[in-house]
């Protein structure tokens, strides 16, 4: 998949539109290969501070309650035809390449209201989390109908800061993608750990 870490250059929409989309269907697809998972192993974590993979989709799932609603909205009130080219904020492409998964994941601090560190979390954590998955999936196709560099989201921790709604899109999937990789990590250790 191609890496869309983005400097400032103007790329053209569709493919943009399409690249997310790809990396949403497979992040989906991620989520229900974990629904055959015992509870056991999706509530187990390697230490009290560290998620297990519920917390790490429940933690999705309280960003995903602000964005997608959001940028629903956002997409149907625009009054910006669509255009070919989006261009990356320099802010929203500051954020959306920080939250890029990477070899070694970075620790990043979380909002205690998006912490689910505790939580008791079941199976419903995922089937929430898929179906916002294909909430994604229609309000990308949707994202066809606006200008993606004129449209303009909210962004949950200030109301005061605008993004463009391609570099919404962007934070909030590869957002998704980071902790996927985060929750499949866990899966790894809790296999290694669960089958001693």
């Amino acid at each position: 998949m191609p890496n869309f870490a983005i400097k400032n250059k103007a790329m053209l929409s569709k493919n943009l539109l399409q690249d997310l989309l790809e990396r949403t269907q497979e992040i989906k697809h991620k989520a229900e290969g974990f629904k055959t998972l015992p509870l056991e192993t999706l509530n187990w974590k390697s230490s009290p501070d560290s998620w297990s993979i519920l917390e790490c989709l429940e933690h999705l799932n309280r960003y995903g309650d602000y964005y997608i609603p959001e940028i629903e909205k956002r997409i149907t009130a625009s009054q910006y035809r669509p255009a070919e080219i989006f261009k990356s904020g320099w802010l929203g492409n500051y954020f959306a390449n920080a939250m890029l998964p990477k070899e070694k994941l970075n620790k990043m601090k979380t909002f205690t209201s998006m912490n689910p560190k505790g939580s008791s979390l079941d199976k419903e954590v995922m089937t929430k989390f898929i179906a916002q998955q294909q909430d994604l999936i229609n309000v990308l196709k949707l994202a066809s109908r606006a200008d993606l560099t004129k449209t303009k989201t909210g962004i949950s921790i200030s109301k005061w800061i605008k993004l463009r709604l391609g570099d919404t899109f962007r934070v909030v999937i590869y957002h998704n993608q980071r902790h996927m990789a985060q929750a499949e990590k866990v899966l790894k250790e809790a296999g290694s750990m669960l089958s001693v």
